[in-house]
């Protein structure tokens, strides 16, 4: 299969890395030193699975050199959604599917009014990845799993292929013909984690048995899940203990990768992460108060970031 990796940062260098040792035809889209790595000495996966390197690895910074794909995997940032769903415009056919694999629970709406809702496929992944050096992903948690679905429910076929796509690398895959309770029970996990991450700028092991972060943890979750409900989303109703159980059994030296992006003085996904439930929770009259407070904390550091990025 012909595959475009929208987006070479910890995920998509990840499983773009997997689904090109598995023999398909993968296009890495990249950028700066880390594009000009790939190019002269291939993607190197640093793997607590076992490393491997792709070599010779085809990557661009622009998607007008490829061919059309049958499948983009996009994994950009969610602050360039809109601009990276214009960029691939040339290689999407009618018959190209785009799976998301971004964070955040507005993904599909934004990318849908671009690209056209009938190309897009739902995910969700629980994978740690990100880039250690220009050319080299590193991929510290023992779980990779991924939820694939049709926004509309559908088992179609397309989706069972993709599906059989990503269960050839490995990952553990499941199909379900409910994502957007999917993409909403992964967030309540992503949002709270990376909220308390931003904050105390430590380890999931470093903070997860101090009694204080961790009721905070769990409120943010309650938080997250109360938005959810607000909106008709159905989640579990013991969505937060199984959340907080997850978390409990992740490798305490994980970091979010909205965590690392603070911790840099980076651009950050404070806007799809955090911001999205104060804005959601004030539109729906849900109180949110931590994540209204980490928001408030948060966003100084965002602005000075995108300031110095102009």
């Amino acid at each position: 299969m012909k595959i475009a990796i929208m987006g070479t940062g910890g995920v998509g260098g990840y499983y773009g890395g997997m689904l090109a040792r598995s023999g398909h035809d993968v296009t890495f889209i990249a950028r700066g030193a880390h594009l000009k790595a790939i190019c002269e000495k291939g993607l190197q996966i640093k793997s607590v699975y076992g490393d491997f390197l792709v070599s010779p690895a085809r990557a661009t910074d622009n998607p007008k050199e490829i061919e059309p794909v049958d499948l983009v995997l996009f994994t950009i940032k969610t602050y360039h959604t809109e601009e990276a769903a214009r960029l691939i415009m040339p290689i999407v056919e009618p018959d190209t599917s785009v799976l998301s694999f971004q964070n955040g629970v507005d993904s599909l709406k934004r990318t849908g009014a671009i690209l056209g809702d009938e190309h897009l496929l739902g995910g969700a992944t629980w994978v740690s990845a990100a880039i250690e050096s220009p050319g080299v992903i590193r991929q510290y948690s023992k779980f990779r799993r991924i939820k694939l679905g049709e926004p509309d429910g559908r088992m179609s076929q397309r989706l069972q292929a993709v599906g059989k796509l990503f269960e050839d690398t490995g990952a553990t895959v499941e199909t379900v013909d409910n994502i957007s309770e999917v993409i909403w029970a992964k967030f309540v996990f992503i949002a709270s984690v990376s909220t308390l991450g931003a904050l105390t700028r430590v380890t999931f092991g470093e903070y997860k048995d101090v009694p204080e972060s961790r009721e905070i943890l769990r409120e943010a979750m309650r938080e997250v899940a109360a938005v959810a409900d607000a909106k008709g989303v159905m989640l579990d109703p013991d969505i937060v203990d199984k959340t907080l159980a997850f978390f409990d059994e992740s490798a305490p030296g994980i970091k979010p990768s909205m965590q690392r992006d603070v911790e840099a003085g980076g651009i950050s996904e404070l806007e799809s992460i955090i911001g999205v439930v104060v804005r959601l929770g004030k539109e729906l009259g849900v109180p949110t108060p931590v994540m209204k407070i980490a928001y408030a904390a948060l966003k100084p550091g965002l602005l000075n970031a995108q300031q110095l990025a102009t």
